[in-house]
């Protein structure tokens, strides 16, 4: 299940959304996740699908690859639902004892679930088609504006890039543990929840101790190689905006400018 978290990782490739500039991808990033809690109706999530499914053909990402990060997700966004359906009050559709369905219940834990489902693979997207240095100098481009007021643009766009470069190898450090754990009679997959937890604690103390001791080490190299933050350093490659990237952000301003379009529509026509 480890090896199914997307997030955090590079899937590189050759394709349009991979050629496209980091600082682009941020900002379409953010619109299409404003997006998604802007729409109201459930067809105006047709349009999302649409969207989503040309930028997924766009990038070459294999679709079950994108996909396959909602697996370790099933079970909040199975939770979210069941309490939304079971704890909002509306009009009753279904009652048994003290548990009831209600039709406002119901309409928001699809759409919760929806949007937990595109918040996923919208950001998992973004990281599979842009590599960690590249994020690192969007992130770091788009901020750059605050440091006239003292605002350590670089220094948080290299922890949020090292956060997010860290995932993948936490997760297979993690899997190691476990499987080293389990050939010593661990068990991780009991449906005792006591002993579940019991038998965690073999498996944190030693990914905490593998954690700090990789961030030493990063630490060290840093140091070792003359690392000062953003103070004078260059860039190897220059960023430019292309006509590839003007073209993307228009298309996604016309998306935007539909999806706000919808939730008017049905007021216009009643």
């Amino acid at each position: 299940m480890l090896k199914d978290i997307t997030i955090g990782q590079y899937y590189p490739a050759k394709s349009t959304v991979h050629s496209l500039d980091a600082r682009i991808k941020l900002i379409l990033t953010i619109i299409f996740m404003v997006s998604i809690f802007v729409v109201n109706k459930f067809w105006a999530y047709a349009i999302v699908i649409i969207y989503m499914g040309i930028s997924i053909k766009l990038s070459n990402v294999p679709t079950k690859h994108l996909l396959k990060g909602l697996k370790p997700l099933r079970w909040i966004i199975l939770f979210t639902f069941i309490i939304n359906v079971l704890f909002l009050p509306g009009d009753i559709i279904w009652k048994f004892g003290i548990l009831k369905i209600t039709d406002q219940g119901l309409r928001t834990a699809i759409f919760m679930a929806l949007r937990l489902i595109f918040l996923v693979v919208g950001t998992s997207l973004l990281t599979l088609t842009t590599s960690p240095i590249e994020l690192t100098d969007g992130i770091e481009r788009l901020l750059n504006p605050l440091k006239k007021i003292g605002f350590p643009a670089h220094e948080l766009a290299m922890m949020m890039t090292i956060a997010l470069r860290f995932i993948p190898t936490l997760l297979d450090e993690t899997d190691k543990i476990m499987k080293a754990q389990m050939s010593r009679g661990a068990d991780f997959e009991s449906k005792n929840l006591i002993s579940r937890a019991k038998n965690m604690v073999p498996l944190l103390v030693p990914l905490f101790i593998s954690a700090f001791r990789r961030a030493d080490e990063l630490a060290m190299a840093m140091e070792a190689r003359c690392y000062r933050g953003g103070y004078n350093r260059t860039k190897m490659r220059e960023a430019k905006i292309t006509r590839l990237d003007n073209m993307a952000v228009i298309i996604t301003l016309i998306y935007m400018g539909i999806i706000i379009a919808t939730r008017f529509v049905g007021n216009f026509l009643a």
